[in-house]
Order: structure tokens, then C-alpha cells, then sequence
């Protein structure tokens, strides 16, 4: 990946509309574009921020009637000159436009080189950079969401805020340095030790904050989980409104893991239809199983499905042959009630926090309480009122190094680590934060090509 200011060029659009997007950026952008377009006047000599009507020729023959964008550094999205081509969404027509303007000394832009111009030239940092890509790939109104908070500076801010209180208390230990001969203490212990405790509890809330958020971004892990023809595959069909599972009477029909996604007022939920846990001598079922178990252990939410019919006593309901995390929520859920009389649930039902919710996944009664007790599970506040919530592994892990080094600069505090080593584990913290925003901080090709890499071409 080049990080020079040569003339790129790629389809800002996803092909197979009936329009369609052509970006370019670079010193000579608009000398380019005036190669191949035609307008009233030159691109060259246009002011930012305006859009012209004409043709892409070749030579003298008409490619397109088009609209071009003209956008002048530093007021672009990467900070160069710029020009968007809006032209028909043929693919021949996007292909001919590409090759002219190849021709006319353009390149062929890497994957994510617009954004990574726009991080360069510091119109966004590096969590900004890597919220486009979110945005892009957002599946729900919660992604969406997530993503577009990110991309308006989320916690940049907020991390910006604590790096500049630890290098300010570092810079006040390195000060007593100076005067080390005088025995003056310009960083008061006691406000010191405030104040990174107070950092520290700031840092755990973003880092506890990733599972939420790394859940929203990829989907809430949902297993449907319990014995043998109880319905599970019935179920996920019912929340699907498809015949995606192949349901049937005969136990152990389901071999696999089926993993379905459904949008559940605005939150993307991953479906998992797993195998009936039981003991069996079938190799292929006890694979089956297996992999069960694995699904239920990745799950956020495990669905523990229970049959009406082989039931007795609704107060009593029988632990599950697995066990969960403290992150983990189950919610109990009877299904087959259109099989058993009327009226035999509800004086039996227990008033306890594992109240069940009863349906029937063949003909719906009671779905839309177990959607809204799926939906009520994820708890979306602090995401639509701006709250900072950390959705990138990444982030999470340079979070998770610099709580760590918190720690260890607090336990250098309470045991009179000298002033000197004491600065530098401050601004060990100070630089794993620094790694998420990349502000402040040398960030590597190495890096920088690792994250950009993911994006799609054009943006």
C-alpha cells in the first residue's frame, strides 16, 4: 500500500445499480478528470464543492453523460483534491471510465487507501478510520448505530481526555527529576493515587463494554438448545418465518449446527439450531452433540427448549445437562401448549425468576413474547444515548493491556516505586491508549496495512 499523494482511482458504488460512483484523489485529480470529461469549462479551473454536467469521451466517442464532484484540499474527505463521477451503473461503463482514467494517469486504489489518506491527513483518527468499514458492513439499526458513533469520535475524546490527565501526572513525576536534589514532590501521592484509580475505573467500564458491543457488531449468539424432538428446528423456522431448518418426528435429525440470522427491532440476533443433547451410540449424532455443547458455550443467550407434552408439573422445571457463564443468560421456553388441554398452565405457573415463556412454534402462539424477551435481554440505552461502546477486538485488547498497566503502576505507587520507573509505567498506559486512536503515537505500515486491508476497494 502506497501513502504517497499519486492519483487514485476505484468504484465508490457496489455494481448492479442504475447508478453508479467513480472516486478519485490525488495532486492531480482534476488534471486527470479534464482528460477524459467535458464539460462547460475545465474541472481545473472549478471551486470546491461544485457539480458539473458533461460527457466521458474517448477519443471522440461518448462513454457516458455524467455528473462530476469537485472537492479541493483540504476540504475533502481525504484531505486532497477529489472528484466523484457519477455516471450510469452499467459495468461496462464503470470499466471504460476506469481504464480512461488509468490512462490518463490514474492507479487503481488499494483496498481502504481513500480512508487511510483521510487518517494520514488527519481528518479522523484510527478508531474513526475503522468505523467506516463498520458502518458499511452494519446489518442492523444497532450496528448502524454503533458504528456511526464511533465514526463521529465515540470515545476518541474520552481516551484523548485520559491520555492527556496520565501524561500530565508523568510529566509532573518527571519534573521532581529535575529537582531531585531539592526533594520537592510536585505530584501529590494521594491525588495521584485518586486519579488513576479513577482512570482505571474509566478504562474497565470501556473494556467491559466489548461485549455488548462486539455482540451488536457480529451478531447476539443465540443457541436453541434441549433434549431431542422438542421442536428447536420448528422454532428457529417460526423465528426465521422460513423453512430454513428440516424439522421431523424422528429424533436426532439434527446432525449440525444451522446458524440463521433474524433483525429483531434493530438488533441482529445469530440463530443456532443445534442438535438434541441426549446419550447415544450413533458416532455422526454424539459429533453432533458435541458441537452443541461448543455452539452453547459461545452463545450470549441460550434458549432452553422444553416439550409441554412430557411435562407434569410446570413449577418444577429440570436443570439443563450444560452449564453457563456468568455472562450468559438462558430463558426457558415450553413449547407444544396447542398439544396439551386448556387451562393446564396457568394455575401451575411459578412465580420465580426462571419463569418459562409457553408456545407453540407450529402454529406461533407466543413468538412475539419470546421476541421481545430476546430483545428486552440486550440492553441498547447507553448505545442510542452516545455512551461509548467498545465493538473492535482490537480495541478491547490495547484497553485490556493498558488496565494492566494501571495496575502496575498503582502497586508501584503503594510500594514506593522510584519517581523515574513510576513516570514510565504511567506512560506505558498512556501509550496502549494512544495505539486505538493512533494519535500521539508512530503507527507502523505493518499495522496500518493489517487494518486497511479489510476494507473494500473504493473506500
Amino acid at each position: 500500500m502506497l501513502y504517497d499523494h499519486d492519483t487514485i482511482v476505484a468504484p465508490a458504488t457496489a455494481p448492479g445499480g442504475a447508478l453508479a460512483v467513480i472516486r478519485l484523489s490525488g495532486d492531480e485529480t482534476l488534471t486527470v478528470c479534464d482528460r477524459i470529461f467535458r464539460g462547460r469549462r475545465p474541472l481545473a479551473d472549478a471551486e470546491g464543492y461544485t457539480v458539473h454536467y458533461g460527457r466521458i469521451l474517448d477519443g471522440e466517442r461518448i462513454v457516458d453523460d455524467v455528473l462530476v464532484s469537485v472537492f479541493r484540499a483540504p476540504h475533502s474527505y481525504t484531505g486532497e483534491d477529489s472528484a466523484e463521477i457519477s455516471c450510469h451503473g452499467s459495468q461496462y461503463i464503470v470499466s471504460e471510465i476506469l481504464r480512461l482514467a488509468i490512462a490518463a494517469g490514474a492507479r487503481t486504489a488499494d483496498p481502504g487507501e481513500f480512508t487511510i489518506r483521510a487518517y494520514l491527513a488527519g481528518k479522523m483518527d484510527l478508531s474513526q478510520a475503522e468505523a467506516v468499514a463498520d458502518m458499511i458492513a452494519s446489518s442492523s439499526r444497532a450496528a448502524h448505530t454503533l458504528a456511526s458513533t464511533q465514526m463521529r469520535g465515540g470515545y476518541s475524546a474520552t481516551l484523548e481526555t485520559l491520555r492527556g490527565e496520565l501524561l500530565e501526572l508523568a510529566s509532573l513525576l518527571e519534573l521532581e527529576l529535575d529537582f531531585s536534589e531539592e526533594d520537592v514532590e510536585f505530584a501529590d501521592r494521594n491525588r495521584l493515587r485518586t486519579t488513576m484509580e479513577r482512570i482505571g475505573l474509566e478504562i474497565r467500564a470501556m473494556r467491559d463494554s466489548f461485549s455488548l458491543g462486539n455482540a451488536i457488531k457480529q451478531g447476539v449468539a443465540v443457541a436453541i438448545a434441549g433434549a431431542p424432538n422438542v421442536g428447536k428446528s420448528t422454532l428457529l423456522n417460526r423465528l426465521l418465518n422460513e423453512e430454513r431448518a428440516l424439522v421431523s418426528d424422528i429424533a436426532g435429525t439434527t446432525r449440525d449446527v444451522i446458524e440463521e440470522t433474524a433483525n429483531i427491532d434493530g438488533v441482529q440476533f445469530r440463530f443456532l439450531d443445534t442438535a438434541g443433547i441426549r446419550t447415544t451410540d450413533d458416532a455422526l449424532e454424539r459429533m453432533g452433540i458435541e458441537r452443541t455443547r461448543s455452539s452453547i458455550s459461545r452463545a450470549r443467550i441460550v434458549l432452553y427448549l422444553l416439550d409441554a407434552t412430557a411435562m407434569n408439573d410446570f413449577s418444577r422445571l429440570p436443570e439443563p445437562d450444560f452449564t453457563l457463564r456468568d455472562d450468559q443468560r438462558m430463558i426457558y421456553v415450553v413449547n407444544k401448549i396447542d398439544r396439551i388441554g386448556d387451562g393446564a398452565i396457568s394455575p401451575a405457573t411459578p412465580n420465580t425468576p426462571n419463569v418459562p415463556i409457553f408456545i407453540s412454534a407450529r402454529n406461533g402462539e407466543g413468538i412475539e413474547r419470546l421476541r421481545r424477551a430476546l430483545r428486552d435481554s440486550i440492553d441498547t440505552d447507553a448505545l442510542y444515548h452516545g455512551d461509548a461502546v467498545v465493538s473492535n477486538t482490537r480495541h478491547f485488547e490495547a484497553l485490556d493491556r493498558a488496565a494492566e498497566a494501571l495496575r502496575n503502576a498503582l502497586d508501584g505507587l503503594r510500594n514506593g516505586l522510584p519517581t523515574d520507573l513510576l513516570s514510565e509505567e504511567i506512560r506505558q498506559v498512556t501509550t496502549h491508549l494512544g495505539t486505538i486512536t493512533g494519535r500521539g503515537q508512530i503507527t507502523s505500515d505493518e499495522i496500518l496495512k493489517n487494518i486497511f486491508s479489510k476494507f473494500c476497494i473504493g473506500k
